[in-house]
């Protein structure tokens, strides 16, 4: 995509998101829910598909486009990103890298439409961050295989038609070994997902748990047609999702340096603007300073990607460097506005809750450090310092 095209695309999001959805955020954090009309005028905007191929109706946005477009999603409330983030995101790759000339033809139009939700049904409660702990298996029996297991903490799977399931196909293999990933319907029989969490933040973005009980499936439904490419296609879609969420960390930081600004702009302590004091300046400074270092690090660590030199550390140092600098700005956001900022009618008090997640999903923190420190042993950085 052109950038005039790219422009305009990201103009019409940065409207809709201004003077739609963040007017819509203190009703979605009281209902758990967005607006059918929403959800509806997202999908008009190609919000379903922004990062599917073209050839299966997506905008086909690089990686690049694809964190520019992230920051702007980021600006409002995480669960919006999330009505569709799977589609674009973990379970879309997934078909995108790994699936057959049939499975895409038969999901990816459906997906990038709007037409089907999609979820990315991989993580367990041994196996989270680190998915080698994985025990949900699937047999083969004939032309199926009967999957049993469960998941947890699946975005959008009360809403969902299609799920990306993980599973083990070979019983004697452990850790990252003998696993497969299937196409399975929401509505297959056999197939239960339980009510949705409540969370600390990020109401509206809905997850839940998922148990299969003897659920047959086609082995057409076999991703990419083979067993035991499923490590690889989680990883190939976490690694991708760990730079798109560090631009969604970006976009939050941004809305918090927003708010923050404007409160010492215009809150006032003994008839001056707090604004006037050099400690709450000081604030300021530093939260504009990490906005400005995760932006910049998230952007050049998408054209690395972009070029396909780079597709491990950078995505997990700017996943690690934008979360962790959410966690420090959200807090410097809610101490500049003092008692206001602590109030739940506070846009800085939500932000603080919902940034929380942010150093979890996709890997946590923990997880990024140590994958960052086995590139460097093996130089991966070299190249990016001219080493």
């Amino acid at each position: 995509m052109d950038n005039t095209e790219l422009d305009d695309i990201l103009s019409a999001v940065r409207e809709f998101i201004r003077e739609k959805v963040v007017p819509l955020e203190t009703q979605v954090e009281d209902e758990d829910a967005f607006p059918e009309s929403i959800i509806k005028e997202s999908a008009e905007m190609g919000l379903f598909g922004w990062a599917l191929p073209e050839e299966y109706g997506g905008l086909g946005l690089n990686a690049e486009q694809d964190a520019l477009l992230a920051m702007e999603l980021g600006y409002t409330t995480p669960s919006f990103r999330s009505l569709f983030g799977t589609n674009n995101g973990i379970a879309g790759q997934v078909l995108v890298n790994y699936g057959t000339d049939e499975q895409k033809s038969e999901w990816l139009p459906r997906l990038a439409s709007g037409d089907v939700v999609a979820s990315f049904a991989l993580t367990e409660s041994e196996a989270g961050s680190d998915p080698s702990g994985l025990r949900t298996k699937a047999v083969r029996d004939g032309d199926d295989y009967i999957i049993n297991g469960s998941k947890r903490f699946i975005t959008n799977a009360e809403t969902s038609d299609v799920l990306m399931v993980f599973a083990r196909t070979d019983p004697n293999a452990t850790g990252s070994k003998g696993i497969s990933v299937f196409l399975v319907p929401t509505k297959s029989a056999g197939v239960t997902v339980g009510p949705h969490d409540h969370k600390m933040g990020q109401a509206g973005a809905w997850t839940s748990e998922i148990f299969f009980d003897d659920v047959r499936v086609p082995a057409a439904n076999l991703i990419g047609g083979e067993e035991e490419k499923g490590f690889y296609a989680a990883m190939a879609s976490l690694n991708k999702g760990r730079l798109h969420i560090a631009a969604i960390c970006v976009g939050q930081s941004i809305r918090i340096l927003d708010e923050s600004v404007r409160f010492a702009a215009e809150a006032k302590q003994g008839g001056e603007p707090i604004a006037r004091f050099q400690l709450v300046q000081a604030m300021l400074a530093d939260i504009y300073t990490e906005v400005a270092a995760a932006k910049a690090l998230v952007l050049s660590a998408a054209q690395r990607w972009d070029a396909e030199t780079d597709r491990k550390l950078g995505p997990s140092s700017a996943k690690l460097f934008a979360s962790e600098a959410l966690a420090r700005i959200a807090d410097k956001g809610v101490q500049i506005q003092g008692g206001m900022g602590y109030m739940r009618e506070s846009a800085v008090e939500r932000f603080y809750r919902h940034a929380r997640l942010f150093r979890i999903y996709e890997g946590t923190s923990e997880v990024q450090r140590v994958v960052v420190a086995k590139q460097l042993l093996k130089g991966a950085h070299k190249p990016q310092f001219n080493l």
